[in-house]
């Protein structure tokens, strides 16, 4: 889904164009603002919400424009409230709300004949869109997590001045060029509260978690599944990778009771923050427990941090046969890895300690009876890719920070898939690592490293980086043996865009990848 937007080049409007017409190029506010482009629509109070550029002063604002008749008392009234509580909460300083510039009324800034019952100003939010941002697929749990944390804050900020900011409609946020999400058309509406704001972060969570919007506001996005009780479905239950916690939250925020739900927005902010300091956490280790007479003081005054050591002679035999069984297998060790090292330069082959596989491409293997099989391409030098991402067509992609320790040569380091409760393709078709180079090259092997036996892959050109599944096509398939896998291509037809593709998971329905080396043909 992509927010509707048009452009229009600077300078005067269309001919017969009358100031104040919501089109690219008019003008409203008395002519000193001029419209850009349209990036969205409140239709609860007929809210447009336009990028300008401010005559004067010559520099790109947001407009919230509210449209109407000044003769119908109650919208003029519903909008005259909009602008009180913009100029209250104007007074709030934060990185994740646009600063307020102005606010006019009919009368104050508006001509009469402009259609218009109000028009807040603010900053122009460099960035993108929020619906655009998850136009493709959903976020990571701990990225929508850090994305959320700066409009949460200044929600908190806000409320703990009493005041409400209105974050209940996703086209009002934009994304920041670094990476955080900002209320970027303020102007809350006539009767919004504090729990409205609290229903509105979870709403913009359950957003980023899942590409659904769960509130009935903005029907030109896709809405949230509903479960038989009416209630939404938690994104747990639609990606099972999203932590409880944060889809506890998403779905708490909205709830209308007051029984387990999250009612204040430092409630939220508490789980986000979590959520976010578990991105790269590990499993504590556990403290080791103190000795007995840990910190005792001697008889002389002098106190040990550690156990008293003990004079005792059978303890110091035993300490003298353990050292001389340690070093004699060390010299052991020093033998064997002298052994290794022979081996490792007499083989120019890395491996990462299975046996070299080498496995024909799926054409490659036999032909028609009335021909024989074309001989595949012969390898020639190994070629470095220029960059490498996480290939994904469905969900969310697998561990996509981690991609280039599939081709960083190190072996002690590798990228992984996530762990599946069902194999594919249950959830999604599969996932691959896609390779692109400095220029098209015909490849006559691929060499994977991989400790998971088991798992198939099957080696694909591409036309781009972002291909369709259907338009890449398949050059090589193997099943990966504990160790090193050769894959033969089937064809050595010059490609920029290279393919490694995961249709079956190994044990436990995850793969891990060490290295991944690409050979050209000669």
């Amino acid at each position: 889904m992509t927010t509707r937007r048009t452009e229009y080049p600077m300078g005067e409007g269309a001919a017969g164009q009358r100031p104040g017409t919501l089109v690219p190029g008019g003008v409203v506010g008395d002519g000193r603002y001029r419209l850009l482009a349209e990036f969205g629509l409140d239709e609860r109070v007929d809210a447009h919400l336009w990028r300008g550029q401010d005559n004067q002063l010559r520099r790109d604002v947001a407009l919230t424009l509210l449209v109407g008749d000044p003769a119908n008392a109650t919208a003029a009234n519903g909008a005259r409230r909009v602008l009180e509580r913009t100029m209250h909460a104007a007074r709030i300083t934060h990185p994740g709300t646009s600063r307020v510039l102005d606010v006019l009324g009919p009368g104050n800034g508006i001509g009469r004949d402009e259609g218009l019952l109000g028009i807040v100003v603010a900053d122009w939010s460099q960035g993108t869109d929020l619906v655009d941002l998850i136009a493709e697929h959903p976020l990571p749990p701990a990225t929508a997590a850090r994305l959320l944390e700066p409009l949460a804050a200044a929600v908190e900020l806000a409320h703990h001045s009493g005041m409400v900011l209105g974050v209940d409609h996703p086209q009002r946020i934009r994304v920041t060029p670094d990476g955080t999400l900002r209320l970027s058309f303020p102007g809350p509406l006539p009767e919004a509260t504090l729990q409205d704001d609290v229903r509105g972060l979870g709403a913009i969570l359950y957003l980023l978690l899942t590409g659904r919007w769960p509130l009935r506001n903005a029907p030109a996005l896709p809405h949230a599944p509903l479960a038989p009780d009416g209630q939404v479905v938690p994104p747990r239950a639609l990606f099972g990778y999203i932590p409880y916690e944060l889809s506890s939250a998403a779905v708490r925020s909205l709830a209308d009771d007051a029984t387990g739900g999250i009612r204040t927005s430092a409630g939220l902010l508490r789980v986000l923050e979590r959520a976010k300091q578990n991105e790269d956490a590990t499993q504590a280790i556990a403290a080791i427990p103190p000795d007995d007479d840990e910190g005792v003081e001697d008889d002389d005054g002098t106190v040990w941090t550690t156990r008293r050591p003990a004079n005792d002679r059978a303890k110091r035999r035993k300490l003298a046969i353990g050292v001389t069984v340690l070093a004699v297998a060390t010299v052991g060790v020093l033998a064997w890895v002298g052994m290794e090292l022979i081996s490792f330069f007499g083989d120019s082959s890395p491996t990462s300690g299975g046996p070299t596989v080498v496995a024909t491409a799926p054409g490659s293997a036999g032909g028609n009876s009335g021909s024989a099989a074309p001989k595949p391409p012969q390898p020639g030098t190994p070629i470095q890719a220029a960059g490498v991402e996480v290939f994904n067509t469905k969900g969310t992609p697998d561990n996509p920070r981690k991609a280039n320790r599939a081709v960083d040569g190190d072996q002690k380091t590798s990228w992984k898939t996530d762990k599946y409760q069902q194999p594919f393709p249950a959830l999604k078709p599969g996932v691959g690592i896609m390779a692109s180079f400095a220029e098209s090259v015909p490849f006559a092997e691929v060499v994977i490293d991989s400790p998971s036996s088991g798992t198939v892959v099957e080696v694909r050109t591409a036309p781009s980086e972002k291909p369709a599944l259907e338009e890449t096509k398949v050059i090589g398939r193997a099943t990966l043996q504990a160790g090193q896998t050769k894959l033969q291509l089937d064809t050595a037809e010059p490609t920029q865009h290279l393919l490694v593709w995961i249709t079956t998971l190994g044990d436990g329905n995850v793969s891990e990848l060490t290295e991944i080396g690409f050979v050209r043909a000669q």
